[in-house]
């Protein structure tokens, strides 16, 4: 049976709203305190499996010469190619299918190489050599222009041509849980003459999916869409915190800079893409038609609910201030990376999207408090009270998402962090 089958069943107990049924199978990377080593598991309902005990037992196809999960990331893997990928995801399938009895009847392997979530520490799933944001939401680019610039000049000539996008930081792409400390930097006041430095007074969040790149590709090469949606390994949850007063005094000419360097909060679970092929639409209608090596007629997008909470440090519930949709995106995924590697930029395995904020068509579905608050001048209200324009300290935001399919869900785990006060000296 192929394993998005909707009819697969575990013989590991899932909840009906779980986000890691056996049709999803995410990678993530693991230790426990009594195994400090990192190694690759699979999430299955409230536990994982140790595919790194899996493969010490032989239970695993070989795609390598050398073992591929315990490498403490899941690059080994990728770089084995579409293939081996799918070998072993039909194999971890396979052995925790219901009625298969070679896990589920070996009492003593089960009970070692399933553990508990809950005893498990998450880890960075992937080394990420390069990591480059899009600005690909046309809802979002729009309600930032209109801020900005007015409402007629709100698009920047280019914005329905080319997925805009910049080359981030990969040093400080996090795991989920890492906390995040608030940034300093150059800040300039209306109406001061000169910028002052100090930590920044408006930090805010950017709902925003990640794609894995699985391929590498050879300095020169150019990719089609096609071959790019081909070359993604899989998606994450990935908030790219932004210092926006920083942002703003830095980005004329060359971008952004400091005001996003300073933390990317990527989630711990990476969901295959062949794992989303259920859930694959066709996104906006793209209009004027792209060029052709940006032409797609395939859906590459996916119907990804998702949904944002903010709870303050002392708070006993926290705030969904935001439910948004990862259909929504004007440009994909596989046209920003075939855009990337337009002018023959190399990719490497594990190189990271970021998407850009995922923004939908009414406030209550807009990607960051920028736009939800609207530049400040309309604060969100929290459920306990209070209200926030921008992000405090103690204030922990939380990225949730999932698919629904037909009687389960594809969900990806959370991607969350807590502010904490900057470092001045």
């Amino acid at each position: 049976m192929h394993p998005n089958d909707p009819s697969l069943r575990s013989f590991v107990e899932v909840a009906a709203d779980s986000d890691f049924p056996i049709q999803n199978l995410p990678y993530g990377v693991i230790s426990t305190q009594d195994d400090r080593r990192l190694r690759v598991a699979v999430a299955i309902g409230d536990h994982v499996l140790d595919l790194g005990m899996m493969e010490d037992a032989g239970l695993l196809p070989r795609v390598s010469a050398k073992p591929v999960f315990r490498t403490g990331s899941i690059n080994a893997l990728m770089a084995n190619g579409a293939y081996g990928i799918g070998t072993v995801r039909r194999k971890i399938s396979e052995l925790l299918r219901h009625d298969s009895p070679t896990l589920r009847d070996n009492e003593a392997l089960a009970k070692r190489a399933l553990i508990p979530m809950k005893n498990v520490k998450l880890h960075r799933p992937v080394d990420v050599p390069g990591y480059t944001d899009f600005y690909s939401s046309r809802e979002h680019a729009t309600n930032v222009g209109t801020m900005f610039r007015g409402k007629d000049n709100a698009l920047q000539e280019n914005w329905l041509h080319i997925p805009i996008g910049y080359n981030g930081r990969a040093s400080t792409v996090v795991v989920s849980g890492t906390p995040v400390i608030r940034p300093q930097g150059q800040l300039k006041a209306a109406g001061e003459s000169m910028p002052t430095f100090g930590p920044s007074k408006r930090l805010d969040i950017e709902l925003e999916m990640g794609a894995i790149v699985g391929r590498a590709t050879e300095m020169g090469h150019i990719m089609d869409v096609d071959e790019a949606q081909y070359s993604i390994f899989g998606f994450a949850l990935f908030n790219d915190w932004s210092a926006r007063d920083i942002q703003q005094w830095e980005y004329v000419p060359l971008g952004p800079f400091q005001g996003k360097a300073f933390a990317s909060t990527l989630g711990a679970w990476i969901v295959t893409k062949e794992a989303l092929e259920p859930f694959a639409v066709h996104g906006p209608k793209q209009d004027p038609e792209p060029l052709p090596y940006l032409r797609q007629d395939k859906p590459h997008n996916y119907d990804i609910r998702l949904e944002v909470e903010l709870k303050p440090a002392n708070a006993t519930r926290g705030t969904i201030i935001s439910v948004s949709n990862f259909k929504y995106m004007y440009w994909s995924s596989a046209q920003q990376l075939a855009h990337h590697s337009s002018s023959g930029c190399s990719m490497s395995v594990g190189d990271l999207i970021g998407s850009g904020t995922i923004s939908g068509p009414d406030k209550g579905s807009y990607g960051s408090m920028l736009e939800l608050s609207w530049g400040g001048k309309e604060p969100i209200e929290l459920v306990e009270g209070g209200t926030r324009t921008f992000l405090e300290d103690g204030d922990t935001v939380t990225l949730r998402g999932y698919a629904q399919g037909d009687g389960y869900r594809i969900g990806f785990g959370e991607a969350s962090g807590q502010i904490l006060p900057a470092k001045v000296k």
